[in-house]
């Protein structure tokens, strides 16, 4: 079990809890694994059909593929870390957690790193 303090309240992780947040991302990364392999199939295969409309909508599918690689990218990177923020190697808490599965930081540190901008 994972016990941390936020403020004056304690927060736990129990097993059951992570077990549900790593399905989670599990479920999320197979549902951005399945998009990119549909957007790479609805891609034009040849230079005949790059009309305009053909071009705006190969245009799309890169940014829905981008968008879709940088997701499975901070959902693989939340499955590997899980429970420990990136600055200060602390748990995250299970309400940011929960909120925000993939999430690399707690909330202190998500602050301070929001601060600085």
């Amino acid at each position: 079990m994972v016990n941390q303090i936020t403020g004056d309240r304690r927060t736990t992780l129990s097993p059951e809890d992570l077990a549900a947040l790593r399905e989670n991302l599990h479920e999320q990364r197979l549902f951005r694994q399945e998009q990119l392999q549909q957007l790479a199939a609805a891609a034009p295969r040849t230079k005949a059909l790059l009309d305009r409309q053909a071009a705006s909508q190969t245009e799309v599918c890169v940014k829905l593929a981008t968008s879709a690689r940088m997701v499975l990218a901070d959902v693989e990177a939340a499955l590997t870390r899980m429970d420990s923020c990136r600055r200060c190697h602390r748990p995250v808490d299970r309400e940011r957690l929960t909120i925000v599965p993939p999430a690399r930081y707690c909330a202190r540190c998500r602050q301070v790193k929001e601060a600085r901008r």
